[in-house]
């Protein structure tokens, strides 16, 4: 099933069906599938594997391969800052996903909240009036019982 409760096409590619082999992947990613190996072996780009072992990397893990070439290359960062970077970039899209989840939770919970407020305030008694305030004066009355007639 996908994230909507829909069954998925097993035949469906996305981006995160592993079906290029690693020379593939190499081509794609513009690096050396030596590199492809080692950076398997740190940890940073970890492709699905076949049942003989053999390496299958998808689309989210060849545009990984690049942004790691990418930050190697370009910004001069070292395996082990873009595997800790890679690992920051992972939780922070988990978190921001839980909390979407909590929050789809906290506007069920207000809807449903809201409902039931509309049914208690549709079942007041019509037939009662409201309370208005009394004003408050200054003046000064008397009260007297009745007398009784003995």
């Amino acid at each position: 099933m996908d994230g909507t409760g829909r069954r998925r096409n097993p035949y469906e590619l996305t981006e995160e069906t592993p079906v290029y082999v690693i020379s593939v992947a190499a081509q794609l990613s513009g690096l050396h599938p030596q590199t492809l190996r080692q950076y398997d072996r740190l940890g940073l780009v970890s492709p699905d594997r076949t049942a003989g072992r053999g390496r299958r990397y998808s689309a989210r893990d060849i545009e990984l391969l690049r942004q790691v070439q990418q930050l190697s290359q370009d910004e001069g960062i070292n395996l082990a800052g873009i595997k800790r970077i890679i690992e920051l970039e992972n939780q922070v899209a988990a978190l921001q996903s839980r909390v979407a989840e909590l929050q789809a939770a906290v506007d069920g919970a207000a809807a449903a909240m809201q409902q039931r407020e509309a049914a208690v305030h549709a079942s007041y008694r019509r037939d009662l009036v409201p309370y208005q305030e009394v004003q408050q004066t200054s003046a000064l009355v008397v009260w007297r019982p009745k007398r009784s007639q003995d």
